[in-house]
């Protein structure tokens, strides 16, 4: 399992195209500084298919506003969490 680190907004960027497009079944996906904006109801449509291997970073949500507002499908880590993540992948793909 590879743990794909996301950091740009699906409204400012494509680069979430091809990360989506390099993962693998088991993979995961951590929406971290803009990239959380991905996380709220009407973005995560762009990560329908990695439903429930979306995760975003809980500091980086609440320093843009956004901490409450994700969509259920996403699952908000703080920095242990993401700690974790990154110790249960073989390794870390940044996009950015």
């Amino acid at each position: 399992m590879l743990l794909h680190v996301l950091n740009r907004a699906p409204t400012t960027s494509r680069v979430y195209q091809q990360a989506l497009a390099m993962m693998g079944e088991e993979d995961r996906l951590l929406l971290v500084e803009d990239g959380v904006q991905g996380a709220l109801p009407q973005m995560v449509r762009h990560f329908s298919e990695v439903h429930g291997r979306l995760f975003a970073l809980r500091e980086d949500l609440a320093s843009r506003g956004l901490l409450g507002r994700c969509d259920a499908s996403v699952q908000v880590v703080d920095v242990d969490g993401f700690v974790h993540l990154t110790e249960q992948a073989e390794r870390t793909v940044s996009w950015y």
